[in-house]
């Protein structure tokens, strides 16, 4: 049979933790889906524990090895490979509520079609917190930019997506010697065709560990600018309001210093926001270079 959603789960030296999405997944109350796992170039264990639970057959698992290209890579992959209808990316330390496929599938069969590129549901913690805000009640749908930059939504949310959409948008690049370029790429060129429906319901529970890169944002603006400035042109492009166009802006400078590249004005796709936010770049790449905190204008 063959099914309605893929689960995917790029992983990287996570067979410490991965069991727990594994298990999760047993405990669906709708078996309508396959689980990919991309193993970035693990190791580990990795291969060794996914092949027991191939074995053990209690649900569909395909398993895809490649050489480690970074969480973006990993994506790029799994896009490829996927050909279920819809997807979501359940990351390897977290894991699925036991009711998620069922509430995805039930709401997408009710609500869903072509005029609508996928589902936004909630995140919370192990012990069921939502992360940041609920969605707004009053939408039935909106561009996932628009949720974060006009209804002022915060905190991470899950998001399901129809699988023609992911595949045809252009891959994240890669970039040589580095690992990381925001995810959101994606999200934002797929917000220019269709809104998501929105649904206030728990889909995953989350744990941000020590090695993850929501906790090591600055580490990776050091490590990936190159990802960081070809990000921030998109996300300039089309930010929803000014105030985040200039947050891109400042951001974008920043990345560009970082790899000497003094020609950032002539290639903004919005040079006047990029010509004011120069001076504040200027000072987010002094702060950078002179810091290992992650507190500073965290919103990638």
């Amino acid at each position: 049979m063959n099914a309605t959603l893929t689960v995917f789960t790029p992983s990287f030296n996570r067979a410490y933790c991965l069991h727990l999405c594994y298990e999760s997944l047993k405990r669906q109350t709708c078996k309508d889906f396959v689980w990919l796992i991309i193993d970035d170039g693990s190791t580990d264990n990795t291969r060794e524990l996914v092949e027991s639970w191939m074995l053990e057959g209690a649900i569909p698992i395909h398993y895809h090895y490649q050489e480690n290209q970074g969480m973006h890579g990993a994506h790029n992959t799994a896009y490829e490979l996927i050909e279920t209808e819809l997807n979501v990316c359940i990351d390897s330390d977290d894991y699925m509520a036991d009711d998620a496929v069922e509430k995805i599938l039930t709401f997408w069969r009710q609500y869903g079609s072509k005029d609508y590129a996928g589902i936004v549901g909630l995140d919370a913690t192990q012990d069921g917190e939502i992360i940041g805000t609920k969605l707004p009640e009053r939408l039935k749908s909106a561009p996932l930019s628009d949720l974060y930059g006009k209804h002022k939504v915060k905190g991470d949310k899950k998001l399901v997506y129809r699988t023609e959409l992911t595949r045809k948008t252009p891959p994240y690049p890669l970039f040589p010697g580095e690992k990381y370029c925001p995810l959101s790429y994606k999200y934002i060129l797929i917000d220019q065709e269709f809104p998501l429906l929105i649904m206030n319901e728990v889909l995953c529970h989350v744990e941000y560990l020590n090695d993850g890169s929501s906790m090591n944002i600055i580490k990776q603006y050091k490590k990936n600018p190159r990802g960081f400035s070809f990000f921030r042109k998109v996300a300039m492009k089309y930010a929803p309001t000014f105030k985040d166009r200039v947050r891109e802006s400042i951001h974008y400078v920043s990345s560009n210093l970082m790899v000497k590249n003094y020609k950032f004005l002539l290639e903004s796709p919005c040079k006047m926001t990029t010509f004011l936010a120069t001076p504040l770049g200027i000072l987010l790449y002094l702060y950078i270079q002179n810091t290992g905190k992650a507190t500073v204008l965290k919103n990638s």
